[in-house]
Parts: structure tokens; C-alpha cells; sequence
């Protein structure tokens, strides 16, 4: 009977849910919202359609923390800006690049454009907080 009563719930432990906690540092000004994307492949990466969540939370100068609940264990990549005008897009210039600051998980924007999948990805396997510098 106890086993029959450990089948029954192994699947909801191995359905485990965890919160990844961002804190946002440098954020310059409170002037609009900190927003985050969250990308679990190379092929979403940076695809604004393809974003597996994403949060927002009011800009604060100096640092932001935001929580994205329920994400599986797995591998993901983070990309952030400061929508300091808080129009739900970031701003570009005419070549595209960024006005607006722009972060990623564990990798910096290059000279010729943003880090791929890869270089920004870390494992969650539990509760994870990452700290990431505008």
C-alpha cells in the first residue's frame, strides 16, 4: 500500500516548479519599468514571440528584484532592459542598436551585436537567484 501511495505522487515530484530571483543592479533612474525575458532555447533566444516569460516590475535607480515562479528544471538564458520611457519596446537607434540599457544572464552585448543562447544559459535544477548589472 505505501508504495501504491509513493506511485501516485512521484509524478507531481518530478513536475518540481522553481523561482528564479533577479536582482537588477545599475538600473539609472526611476524612470519607467526594469522588463525580463525568458528564453529556454537557441532557436527563441531574442525572438520577442518566442518568449517563454517574462515579468516587469517599476524601475527603482540603484536596483530591481523580479521573480518568475513555476519555471521547471532546465536551462534558460535572460535578456533585460530598462524601458525607461515605458513604452513596452526597446529603443534603437537607426543601426539598431540599443538607447536603452540592456543586460543578459551571464554574458555581456558584444561589439557586432547581442550573445548567443549559449554564452548567456545556466541551469536550474531549485530556487535560483542570479544578480545581473545593467
Amino acid at each position: 500500500m505505501k508504495i501504491f501511495i509513493f506511485l501516485l505522487f512521484l509524478p507531481f515530484f518530478s513536475l518540481a516548479q522553481n523561482i528564479l530571483s533577479i536582482q537588477v543592479n545599475n538600473v539609472p533612474s526611476d524612470h519607467g519599468s526594469v522588463k525580463v525575458a525568458v528564453y529556454d532555447s537557441d532557436e527563441s533566444f531574442l525572438s520577442f514571440d518566442q518568449v517563454l516569460r517574462s515579468d516587469s516590475v517599476n524601475a527603482d535607480m540603484g536596483s530591481v528584484v523580479l521573480h518568475i515562479s513555476d519555471l521547471p528544471s532546465g536551462e534558460y538564458a535572460l535578456a533585460i532592459f530598462h524601458d525607461e520611457n515605458d513604452n513596452g519596446k526597446l529603443d534603437t537607434n537607426w543601426l539598431g542598436i540599443p538607447k536603452e540599457k540592456v543586460a543578459f544572464s551571464k554574458a555581456k552585448m558584444k561589439t557586432f551585436g547581442p550573445p548567443k543562447f549559449k554564452e548567456c544559459a545556466f541551469t536550474m535544477s531549485s530556487d535560483h537567484e542570479i544578480h545581473i548589472d545593467l
